[in-house]
């Protein structure tokens, strides 16, 4: 795409930036994530502390805060933990699915979306019957660690 077409200008402006809101790390395979308030994100090796670290493009998963209300609301639930849906980063603000394919930054972490976190089969486990499809559309990104950093609650997330 022409970077000076208007369709490519659209696309590359956001209203505002997210907001990281939750974070957490899956030790190892089957386990339960938990929940930490930073956590370090290292080129080629991915979260610290995460089972995915290692390279790859789904070196981190990311989630919309706003989502997660809807698929709360499918399920019949008032709300849902963040940990339950199986994603690295939680943020608020922002439409992720627009960063898909886009660099952005998550504090002083740079970050490129990598495709899109559509549900598996563990989402009928952590969220019960019907699970996955509730989760169908509403999965998040993953994205690749370009640069490292640092990323903690309440950073913002800035497509560049």
């Amino acid at each position: 795409m022409n970077p000076d077409s208007e369709l490519a200008k659209l696309m590359s402006r956001f209203p505002r930036p997210g907001r990281v809101e939750w974070i957490g790390v899956r030790p190892g395979r089957r386990q339960m994530l938990i929940a930490v308030s930073s956590v370090e994100a290292s080129e080629g090796r991915g979260l610290e502390g995460d089972r995915y670290s290692g390279g790859g493009k789904r070196q981190v998963t990311l989630i919309q805060a706003e989502h997660l209300d809807v698929v709360a609301k499918l399920l019949g639930l008032s709300t849902l933990e963040p940990g339950r849906v199986r994603r690295n980063i939680v943020v608020s603000g922002i439409n992720l699915y627009a960063l898909r394919d886009r660099r952005f930054r998550v504090g002083a972490t740079l970050l490129e979306g990598s495709g899109t976190c559509d549900p598996c089969s563990r989402m009928e486990e952590a969220l019960g019957p019907g699970g996955y499809n509730a989760m169908r559309g509403h999965g998040g990104i993953t994205a690749r660690i370009v640069e490292d950093g640092v990323i903690s609650v309440g950073d913002l997330l800035v497509a560049v």
